[in-house]
Order: C-alpha cells, then structure tokens, then sequence
C-alpha cells in the first residue's frame, strides 16, 4: 500500500494509467530512463530527452558516468548538467541560434547518493500549453523510481566488490601456502594457475623470470592451448632470442600491457614471429619487480575472446604478479636453504668425523710424546706404542725396523706378529744383503708409503720371489721413516685377515704416527745422551759460575764508574750539570712540601776568562778550571753541592740555610778564595769571578726556573763590574720578564717589517758638503714609537735574530740607494761580526745588490775591530771578493780596540772611522790625550792610503780641531741628524 501511494499520480501526468505500473516493474536505471524520455516525449512534447547518472567508480577514481540514450553529451550540455547538480535544482538554459529551451531537472537526494539528470529541449516554456505542475509531478514520480534503482544497483555492486575482493584475498592467501608447502616448484606452478584461473581467465598463462646480469630469460611455466612450441622449464635463455617477444617487451620497459597481440607488436615495434606462437585476440602481460629491478613477467591471453580483460583485470594482475614473485622468491629461497642445510650437514658429519679421527690421533700423539718423556726402558716403551697404533688401526703384526746408512745394515728394535713370532732379534744389527728378499728393504730403498696384498707389493718393491720374507700377508701396509731427507727405517703394520684392508686414510695416518715414533726414539735416545752431557754441563757451569761473580763484580765497578763519570765533569771532577738539577729538584720539590726549608743556588762565571784561553792556552785554561773549582768546593760546607756546568760556569747548592746571610757569606768566600793569585805554567794569573744568588721560594716548580734566575743574577753582576755579587730580586724578575716580551715584539717586528734604515750624511768638513751616507738602524714600534739600536740590539743578538733584522735593513737600504747616490756619493751599512762567520758573505751581498741593481762603488762596509779576529782568513776572502767587485770596508770606532798597524797591513780597508769618544774630548782645550790619538790614526792612515772619517762632531770647535788636525770627512748632528730617505729627498 505505502508502495503505490508514493507512487499515485493524476490523470495529466497518467492519463491512459499505464505509465505508474511499467515504471514500477522497470529494475534498472536504463529502463526507468527509457520509460521517463518516451513518457516525456508523449505527454509534454519535448524534442530531446536525455537520462544521465553516476553509478561506479571508474578507472581514475572518479564516479563512472551513464547517459541514456548511450550518446557521450556534449561540452555545452556536461556543463549544464554539472551547474544543475551543484545548484541541486533544476536549470533552464538557451540552445544557441535558436528559440529552443533546455531544462536540466535534477532527480533524487545529494544526501542520499542517488541523483540522475534528466535534460530536455522546449519550444516554448511558460506559453499556453505549459503544464508546469504536471511537469514537475512527472519529475517526482521518475525521481522516486530512479532512486530506488540507484541505490539498488549501488548495493549490487558493493556486494560484487565485495565479493572479488573475497576472491583476492582467498587467491593471495593460496599463493602464500603453495610458497610455504612442501611441494615440488612444478606442482607449486600448476596449483598457482589454477588460483590465477579463478580471479580470470587464465588458459593460457606462462610465468617467466629474469636475470638481468646474464641478460637470460627462463620459462618456468608454461600453459598454452594452441602454442605446442614446449620450452623448458630448467633452462635460461639468451634474452636475444627473444628480442621480438612480447614477454620480453613488457620486461623492458617495466610496464603492464593489455590488448590484442598485434596492435601490442605494433605498439612495442616488434616483428610478430611464427615461433612465439599464434597472434591472440586479447594479451595482458604485467611485469613481476622486486626491490625497483624487473625479475620477470606474468602472461595471460584469449585466442577467441576479444576484449576478455578489463583495466580491472590488470590491475589485479599487477597486484598478483608480485604476490607470485613473493611466492617464487620465498619458493626458491627454501629450496636454497634446504640444499645448503644438506650441503652442511654432509661438512659438519665430515668435520665431527675429522675432529674425532683428529682427537684420537692427537690422543695418540701425546701418548707417544709422554711415553718418549717417560723413564720406562726402550722395550717397554715401544710395547705401549704398539698398543697405541693398535687403537688406531688394524697392527695386531706390527714392527719397527731402524736402517744405519754408515754401516748398510737393518736393525728390528721391535716386532710383533702372529705367524713369525721372534724371527728377529732385537739386539742383531742384519746387514742389508741379507734382507734382499724382505719387504723390509725394499720399502727403505723405496722411500714411500706402501699398501696392499703381498704380492702386489713383492711386485712394486722388486722383490725378489714375489712373496717376501716369513708368511705372505693377505694386506701390507709399511711407511718409511725420514728424517732431513734421509730413510732411517720403517713401521709396518700387515694382516692375514682377509677382511681387514688398509685404507689411504690408514696410510697417511701410520705415516704422521712413524714420524713422531721416530721423534720419540730420538728423544729417548738424545736422553740418555742429555744426562750425561748435564753432569758434564754442570761441571762447566759451575766453574763458569764462579767466573761470573768476578765479572759480575767487575762490571758494577765499571757501571759505578760510569754513573759517577756521567754525573761528574771528567776535567774538575765536580758534578756535572745533570748532577745538580737532579739535586735542585728535590730541593725543589721539598720546599713544595715544607715552605719553611730554604736553600739557595749560587751561579758563577769566571771573569775574562777566554782571555786567558786566548792568551796563555786551553791546557792553562783547564787548570785554571781544576783549581778554581778545589777553591770554590772549599768554601762550602760537605752537604752543599759544587758542579761544574760548562766552560767557565759554576754553580753552588747551599741546602738548609736559615737565611741569606748564609749565602751572601759563602758567595763572598766563594769571591776572596779565587781573588787569590794561581801560579799556572810560570805565570801569575788573578782569576775574579761574577756570581747570582737565587733564594728557594714555592713559585719555583722546576729547578731550571731557579738556575735561570741564579744566571740573570750573575750577568747583573757582570754588568756592574764583575768581581762581585748580586742577588735575584723582583726588578730582576720583571727585567726577564720585559726582555722575554721584547724578544716576542722583536720577531713580531721582523715579521712586519717594522725595522727601517736612517740615513746620516758623511760631509767634507771644509765645506759641507755631502759625498755620503752612513745607513742606521731603526725600529718603528707599533706602540713605543721610533727605537735606536741601544734600546734593543743587545737582545736581538741573544736571541739570533739579529742577522735576520741586520737582512732586512740591507734589503731596505738598497732599495734606496739609486736615489741617494742619483747625484754622486755612496751609502755605507754595518756588518756585524756574525755575518763574517759565513763563507758565502759576499756572494749574497753582491747577489742582493744586483737584485736591485745597484752598482758595487757605490756601497760600502763598515765592520768593527772584533769582527776581524773571529775568523781572520775567512774575513780576509770576505773582504778580498768584495773589493774586487768594489765594495770598499771601512773599519768602525777605530782607536777603541787593539788598534793595530799589522792587522790594517794584513785586511784590504779603505777607510777608517775615528770613534766619537775622541771627537768629543776635542771641545776641550787640552792638546794631549785624544788630539794625540787622532794625530796618530790620521797618520797612519796617510801612511797606508786610508780615508778617516771622524764620527759624532757635533760642536764647531770639533769640526775645526779635526780640519787643523788634517781630517778631511765627518758626520755627526752638527751637520745633520739620520733621517729616512723620504725626508732627505725633502730637504733637496
């Protein structure tokens, strides 16, 4: 009843009642539409009637859209048939050029997932002949119907989806027990085809494989109606032969295809060939991958049957095809894994059967070597060895033979045998003459293993009679025992049981075990020999025992010895430098523990002590040294420690003082004992001596620390006149300190460049006028401003790097000199008495001067007096290479050391410079002393043809003096002060 009163309609919409009841009877979307677009046509007179809705999914994942007629609409209708389902209502819209209307009139629920579209043309809408209430009634009866039908095909194909999922998941679950059954690979195969059959049609169906570094295909299964050409399932391809195949296609390109064979050839641009079989009406072939690599492919196709798969069917082949190659893989990984299980089982039973043959031997062995070790008597011995090779083997009949190659005879020190019991003694030496006939011999001459019956061997040994001595056995078995190449005798082991046979395993082993039996014979013969030679080794050792003590006790003199010399100056016998610091740390180190222990180091240097090396000798020297050290250990008290450290310097270790007086008290010992004069070689010398004291404190944390400090104090008293002593104070200590600093800034002003020439200009004195320039040394300080030489030389030269500097200004200077000397004159550097010590000097002068291109006259040296006895031949050749090249020297503050006539003869000087301590006294109007001196160093430089340059004239009177005097050049601020080369260029 509730059925027909939704569906009760009027007369205009059913005037004949006719409609109503077929609409109900219709179950299927296209006949609802056709019975609405023929009913439409009828009754309202519209011209076009068309029936669009959604009804499954297609391919791309969107609803799968019907029309009915089954004519695709057009663009202008799809678009008015998707605004009418967005607006949910019904849309009127113009057929263009003409006066025709065209309705879209939504059908069904959005909610409900049922909804149609019914289009259709009008003439006239809205006239006199429109019935829009009948219209609309007509659209509520076919919404109703199509609704139903909708919802009923959507529950039909939910089921159908349901149930070819149930399908799959039964196929995949399949395939995964054929993978894990125990099955053949063929059985498997079949059985997977059946299942394949199951999900679609599958008569026809092969699955091969790939191996893409052997580029081969393989066959592994193979099921096909019509094409009878069989390919074997074992066997892997070339890929070539196949170059045409469309299997082969599809494993290429890695890609699933679907369609009938010849169109696919065409696709793929294959030639069909006869010998892939017959062309099929439908093909589908989906690669099988494996880790993004093609491992093969899956084939199905229909000879009779066009368009027998769908994209449906594909796309669960794709989803199978892995599931096979899972099967195939975890298939062929079992089969693998069984044969490598059987492979190691087989290993393992061969290993269990190695291990235990290996123990036994080994049991064997250490047998053997224990009985070799034993006290057991030969005989015995060689009982339970043959108890032992019968544990091993078959040796019921066993012997041991030992051949002498010196006397050529055979000797069985044991035999053993059922048939032939005593037919040797073991005591007879045979000679081998008389054992020709034997296996015994003819296996020693031999020199190998030996097996089989005795004929055999009579045969392969020659023996003579072909049977051998005693009885014929029925299996012999006889190894030769060899030691550094040679055969000293045999084991044999025989049988006169049929059934026993020896084996190469029996054979290999008798010969490990004669090897060691010969070992053990020769260990217990070599034991017996060892005994005796003990009692003799023991008489020896004694005696070398006792002989022993006396070296022992000799060479711990001599290492006493030499512990002491290495701790000790071999020339004073004082200790040595090593001596002290070992002795300084501990001080060191209790004074840590115990601030209230004090002591003090006391460093000394002997005053001027290279003069007498230099004047009376180095023989006269080490006696100075000899006795200065006795004086100096007899001011100290026995604790204290003397030692000497090199070459003029001592060192004093006062322990457990109570305060400084105590060293200050020994210091002045220490200074009046070596003021006493040494008569030495028929000479009176007066040695004198500069020490520093360095008192302990807890900052100390090494003994080199305290010894350095001792020596900065020393050279303090050094520099305030020697003969004296001073003590390391805080001023002292920062003193270091700021020297350590300025060593840093100096190779960091190396480094920059900072060092610089300054120029004085070298005049005529009578007028002034300038033939030269003398270049200074200058530091620019980054922080302190401009330095002269005084202000940081003398630790330049301590640390070495004074040469590197003095380079540097060379380098600067010669750059330069062009524009000095543009007008004339010549530029002068100072050379230390460091540089001279170089052989290749000049060349590298000479070799920088033309690196700037600046001519030799042009340039002069200027050395002191000192620098000419370091090395007074290689100074001599310095100055000869240079004056060729003509650089002229110039000796410095002349008049200040030896001042010498035969040294001015014997170096190539060209000019002498008069040092500024007599230039200045010439202010004064005292005519001797300085005027006397630069009388007589103008003089003898007249006499040798020597210019003489007067240094540091700063007053008129002095320039005067020196023109009276006959000085014709000079420098000094009274003519100008050393400036840079920028700032003498601005003055002209």
């Amino acid at each position: 009843m509730g059925e027909h009163n939704r569906f009760d309609a009027t007369t205009r919409v059913d005037p004949d009642g006719d409609f109503v009841p077929a609409l109900l009877k219709a179950d299927t979307p296209e006949q609802v539409a056709q019975l609405a677009l023929q009913h439409a046509q009828a009754l309202f007179g519209c011209h076009v009637v068309r029936l669009v809705w959604d009804l499954g999914i297609a391919a791309n994942g969107q609803p799968l859209r019907h029309t009915y007629p089954n004519t695709p609409p057009n663009t202008a209708e799809v678009a008015l048939i998707d605004a009418a389902l967005e607006a949910g209502d019904e849309i009127r819209a113009s057929v263009s050029e003409t006066s025709v209307s065209r309705l879209a009139s939504v059908l069904g629920d959005a909610r409900a997932g049922s909804q149609a579209v019914l289009l259709t043309d009008w003439p006239a809408i809205g006239g006199d002949s429109w019935d829009g209430e009948a219209w609309h009634e007509f659209l509520s009866l076919v919404a109703e119907r199509i609704g139903d039908v909708l919802e009923l095909a959507y529950a039909c194909l939910a089921v159908e989806r349901l149930e070819k999922a149930a399908r799959l998941q039964s196929a995949l679950y399949a395939i995964a027990d054929l993978a894990s059954s125990a099955l053949d690979m063929s059985e498997m195969l079949r059985r997977l085809h059946a299942v394949v059959g199951k999900l679609m049609y599958a008569e026809n169906f092969l699955i091969a494989l790939y191996n893409a570094e052997r580029d081969t295909l393989r066959f592994i299964y193979f099921v096909d109606a019509k094409d009878l050409n069989l390919v074997p399932s074992d066997e892997d391809i070339p890929a070539e032969s196949f170059h045409n195949s469309l299997t082969l296609a599809v494993i290429r390109h890695g890609c699933p295809a679907w369609g009938p064979s010849r169109q696919l050839y065409r696709d793929f641009g294959l030639e069909w060939e006869e010998v892939y079989g017959p062309n099929s009406a439908d093909w589908l072939g989906v690669p099988m991958a494996a880790e993004g690599q093609v491992c093969g492919a899956v084939v199905v196709q229909s000879y009779d049957q066009a368009g027998c798969y769908s994209e449906e069917d594909r796309d669960l082949l794709v989803f199978v095809a892995q599931h096979i190659l899972t099967a195939l893989l975890r298939k062929q990984a079992h089969a693998e894994l069984e044969r490598r299980v059987d492979e190691r089982t087989r290993e393992l039973t061969a290993e269990v059967h190695e291990r235990k043959r290996g123990e036994k031997l080994q049991a064997a062995l250490y047998a053997i070597a224990d009985l070799a070790s034993g006290e057991l008597a030969m005989n015995e011995m060689l009982q339970r060895i043959h108890s032992v090779v019968d544990e091993l083997m078959y040796a019921r009949n066993f012997f041991i033979a030992l051949y002498s190659t010196q006397r050529d005879t055979i000797r069985f020190i044991y035999f053993a045998d059922e048939k032939d019991p005593g037919m040797y003694d073991p005591d007879a030496e045979i000679p081998a003459e008389q054992m020709r006939g034997s296996f015994t011999l003819g296996l020693i001459r031999h020199g190998r293993p030996v097996k089989g019956p005795a004929r055999f061997v009579a045969e392969l040994l020659a023996v003579p009679g072909g049977i051998g001595r005693g009885s014929p056995a029925e299996d012999f078995l006889g190894v030769p025992m060899v030691v550094d190449g040679e055969v000293r005798g045999a084991v044999v082991v025989q049988s006169y049981d049929e059934t026993v046979r020896y084996t190469d395993e029996d054979s290999a082993l008798l010969s490990y075990v004669a090897q060691h039996i010969q070992t053990a014979m020769a260990r217990k013969q070599a034991q017996a020999e060892l005994d005796r030679r003990v009692q003799d080794r023991t008489r020896e050792l004694a005696s070398a025992v006792s002989e022993l003590r006396a070296q022992i006790g000799e060479r711990e003199r001599i290492e006493q010895q030499l512990m002491h010399e290495a701790l000790h100056d071999s020339l004073t016998g004082l200790p040595n430098r090593s001596f002290l610091l070992d002795a300084l740390s501990r001080a060191v180190s209790r004074t840590q523990r115990d601030p209230q222990h004090l002591f003090a180091v006391l460093f000394l240097d002997l005053d001027r002590f290279k003069v007498v090396n230099d004047s009376v000798g180095h023989l006269v020297g080490d006696e100075m040294l000899k006795l200065s050290g006795q004086r100096i250990g007899a001011c100290v008290r026995k604790p204290d420690v003397v030692a000497r450290l090199g070459g003029d310097e001592f060192a004093l270790l006062l322990e457990d003082i109570h305060g400084p007086e105590d060293a200050y008290h020994a210091a002045q010992r220490v200074l009046d004992a070596l003021s006493e004069p040494m008569r030495l070689a028929g000479k009176e010398l007066y040695p004198s001596a500069s020490i520093g004291i360095a008192f302990s404190d807890q900052r100390y944390l090494s003994a080199e620390e305290l010894l350095r400090d001792a020596d900065v104090a020393m050279y303090r008293a050094k520099a305030h006149g020697r003969h004296r002593f001073e003590v390391f104070d805080e001023h002292l200590h920062k003193e270091a300190l700021r020297l350590l600093d300025l060593e840093g800034e100096l190779r960091n002003g190396l480094a920059r460049s900072e060092f610089e020439p300054y120029f004085q200009t070298i005049v005529r004195l009578s007028d002034a006028h300038v033939v030269g320039w003398e270049a200074l040394l200058r530091w620019r300080h980054p922080e302190r401003g401009l330095l002269r030489p005084a202000d940081f030389l003398a630790v330049a030269e301590e640390s070495g790097i004074a040469g590197q500097i003095d380079w540097q200004i060379f380098e600067k200077t010669c750059l330069e000199i062009p524009r000095l000397v543009s007008r004339g004159g010549y530029v002068t550097i100072n050379v230390s008495a460091q540089h001279f010590r170089s052989p290749d000097l000049a060349q590298k002068l000479l070799d920088l001067l033309a690196a700037h291109q600046v001519a030799a006259h042009s340039v002069r040296i200027e050395m002191t007096e000192g620098a000419l006895f370091e090395n007074a031949d290689q100074v001599r050749t310095t100055l000869e290479v240079l004056r060729q090249a003509g650089v002229m020297a110039a000796l410095d503050d002349f008049g200040t050391g030896y001042s010498s006539l035969s040294y001015l003869h014997r170096f190539p000087m060209q000019v002498l410079k008069i040092d500024r301590s007599f230039v200045t006294d010439l202010d004064s109007d005292h005519k001797g002393g300085s005027t006397a001196v630069v009388r007589a160093v103008i003089a003898l430089a007249a006499t040798l043809g020597m210019e003489v340059v007067a240094e540091g004239i700063e007053t008129s009177t002095q320039r005067g003096r020196l023109l009276e005097l006959g000085c014709e050049l000079g420098q000094g601020f009274l003519f100008a002060h050393p400036q840079t080369a920028a700032g003498l260029a601005a003055l002209h």
